[in-house]
């Protein structure tokens, strides 16, 4: 074995066993030269060896740190058990190699950073982007591209700007993202609902919607839908393309959880699409940090100059600062390193609100169902018996430590909210989900006894 990869091994494990401490400072490359007899030049390819694995991070003037892999700490045994919350874990958070590329782009880019960039966004950054959708079977052109200050923007303008097929109502599933909604019913923007189950949508609804309701675009979260935790199958997602292009209507495809997915064959709606009918949106919120606002966007060509120019009245650009360190993290493998990391948390997470579920289902005399699903979600939805209280349910649940919120904010004024309760495992570490879990079927079960015994 080489020598600096002997040197590597020994630092990596006193990395791991905590002699090097998470976010402190490793000795200097002449202290490590003395203290591990060897040269400075085996210290050093030691040392990017467990930067390159991320391990370590280089700050300038000052030497290398321990990447700290934890933000919070221990957890009190009396903090809630959470499943209310849909932000990525602050535990997951890459804090500090983040904070190593913020550094770093300001050492590479120096003053670009600090003016006025491009409405479209930072130029090298496009490149970075093209390469990595095609990893997600999105194949396009940089000039396709578009960074925006979050996906919600991107919505913003996409529901204000005028669309080639010269219509004006926007549809959107039932229920459906909350904060679109809100725009949408803020800025009076025209909008229908078509309601969304485990199953999906009716696509025969959705025809007669597309041929008589003046449908300027359809927004869509196909994979990991937002409550419901549910995606299309590929035959649905196949059959809302082909009606979107047979009745020349646009399809708002919003992708924000395309990194957790772990079925290999499923493909996003732009893959499917031949017409240039699909608006492709991606958020690197909820797989890095919520802070960072950056939203991708791929547009038609049709739609790109307008969005643009648009976009260009409310928002000079995006933070350039923020664009130039998402380069560097995802050149750098620092993405990828973190993606395959909170894949696995939230995979295992996951199947650990499915087994909880699965066991629980079997004691609760038939008070919810839940989607069973081949690849579980990190968040899913239970409907329950029509004569349970959602509300009362969830206040007992908040007086057990076990928080939920009820599912209003992601409907439209007037559509049936169907009896269920949104379960969100993202911000609940893996030791409390069963805990939780139990508490809720618990009490469900105690609600149909009740019920039961009043119809005797």
């Amino acid at each position: 074995m080489l020598k600096y990869m002997q040197l590597f091994h020994e630092l990596e494990a006193n990395i791991k066993n905590s002699t090097f401490k998470q976010g402190g400072k490793l000795p200097s490359i002449r202290a490590l030269s003395e203290q591990y007899s060897c040269s400075k030049s085996t210290v050093l390819a030691a040392l990017e060896e467990l930067e390159r694995r991320h391990m370590i991070y280089s700050v300038p003037k000052s030497g290398y740190y321990v990447v700290q892999t934890s933000g919070r700490g221990e957890k009190s045994g009396n903090n809630p058990i959470d499943f209310a919350a849909s932000a990525p874990d602050p535990d997951l958070f890459p804090y500090l190699d983040f904070q190593h590329c913020i550094n770093k782009a300001i050492d590479m880019y120096k003053n670009d950073l600090f003016i006025y960039g491009t409405p479209r966004g930072l130029p090298s950054l496009l490149t970075v982007m093209r390469h990595q959708l095609a990893d997600s079977q999105v194949f396009t052109e940089e000039r396709n591209i578009i960074i925006t200050s979050g996906v919600q923007m991107a919505l913003a303008l996409l529901a204000a700007i005028p669309f080639p097929n010269g219509k004006k109502n926007i549809l959107i599933e039932q229920p459906g993202y909350h904060l679109f909604i809100d725009h949408l019913l803020t800025h009076q923007v025209p909008v229908e609902g078509i309601y969304r189950t485990a199953k999906g949508i009716d696509l025969d609804q959705l025809e007669q919607l597309f041929r008589t309701r003046d449908i300027k675009f359809f927004y869509t979260i196909p994979r990991f839908h937002t409550p419901l935790g549910t995606s299309y199958a590929e035959r649905q997602k196949k059959e809302i393309v082909t009606l979107a292009q047979k009745y020349d209507v646009y399809l708002v495809e919003d992708d924000h959880l395309a990194d957790l997915e772990q079925n290999s064959k499923a493909d996003p709606l732009f893959s499917y699409d031949q017409d240039a009918r699909v608006i492709y949106l991606k958020s690197y919120s909820k797989i890095i940090f919520p802070g960072l606002r950056i939203g991708v966007a791929v547009l038609p060509e049709a739609l790109v100059e307008i969005f643009t120019r648009y976009k260009r009245s409310i928002d000079i650009d995006s933070s350039m600062l923020s664009q130039g360190a998402l380069e560097i993290y995802i050149k750098s493998g620092m993405f990828a390193r973190h993606r395959e990391k909170i894949r696995e948390a939230y995979i295992s997470r996951a199947r650990k609100l499915d087994e909880s579920l699965r066991r629980e289902a079997l004691t609760c005399e038939d008070a919810f169902t839940f989607p069973a699903l081949k690849y579980p979600s990190i968040h899913t939805h239970l409907v329950l018996d029509k004569r349970l209280s959602v509300p009362g349910i969830i206040k007992q649940l908040k007086n057990h430590n076990v928080l939920l919120e009820p599912l209003d904010k992601h409907y439209l004024p007037g559509y049936l909210q169907n009896h269920l309760l949104k379960l969100n495992a993202s911000h609940v570490q893996e030791a409390n989900i069963e805990a939780g879990i139990m508490r809720l079927a618990s009490i469900l079960s105690k609600e149909m006894s009740k019920h039961q015994t009043m119809r005797k």
